[in-house]
């Protein structure tokens, strides 16, 4: 873990906000200069939204580091393509009162529709921590999510099922009982993350800081 004295970084903190198109103006800036707009869902295929067994860098691209550094933070992590799969890597913090990393997809125009579809099932390799799975199906970057908490067992693939039905609506770790079920139909983004929390001020029972792996060989919608 890094020493109290560690220095919340702005620059990364704008250009995260960036990224998920948080700052009308830096999204605006991007879409005269480059022509970047919302990008379009994964094509399924057999139900299979992301196969990293063969990078694909378009499919990367997608996803961009949402880590802590946006509630002052010096939590850090990415997800790079590598053999066989992509790597969930990157060191968790808790200094400055932060705690957690995650990646995410941008926010995808027209939504997913997996309407049709029971839930996801997730091919990983993690480090015996206990990560999150989040899907949201409304378009603000900071809007209520739909989450799932699993274990992982070091250096052993598994597979992990998520049916809609078990997804728990949070906000900023927070339950949120009262928000309507998840609409499959609309599925704007993905998002894996690490964190020092589970829900309500619950601690996660096996969260360690420092670095940490999570590889993916699949995100895939079963019915």
């Amino acid at each position: 873990m890094t020493s109290s004295k560690s220095s919340w970084d702005f620059g990364r903190f704008v250009q995260t906000l960036g990224f998920f198109d948080s700052i009308p103006v830096v999204s605006w800036l991007q879409a005269m200069i480059s022509g970047s707009k919302a990008p379009h869902p994964p094509q399924l295929n057999d139900g299979v939204l992301f196969d990293f067994t063969e990078p694909d860098p378009q499919q990367l691209n997608l996803w961009g580091a949402l880590d802590d550094v946006v509630m002052g933070g010096v939590s850090n992590s990415a997800f790079q393509g590598g053999e066989q799969a992509a790597r969930f890597t990157g060191m968790v913090s808790t200094d400055n009162s932060g705690g957690f990393a995650s990646v995410r997809t941008r926010n995808f125009e027209p939504p997913l529709n997996l309407a049709t579809y029971r839930g996801i099932e997730l091919r990983v390799k993690g480090d015996g921590q206990r990560y999150k799975f989040f899907l949201r199906d409304r378009e603000g970057w900071d809007a209520i999510a739909y989450g799932y908490s699993f274990d992982t067992q070091a250096n052993a693939w598994i597979t992990v099922r998520i049916p809609f039905s078990d997804l728990v609506p949070v906000f900023r770790a927070q339950s949120q009982p009262q928000a309507k079920p998840l609409d499959p139909s609309c599925i704007r983004s993905l998002q894996l993350m690490l964190s020092k929390f589970e829900y309500d001020r619950a601690l996660n029972p096996h969260f360690t800081p420092g670095e940490f792996c999570l590889q993916v060989q699949t995100i895939a919608a079963f019915r």
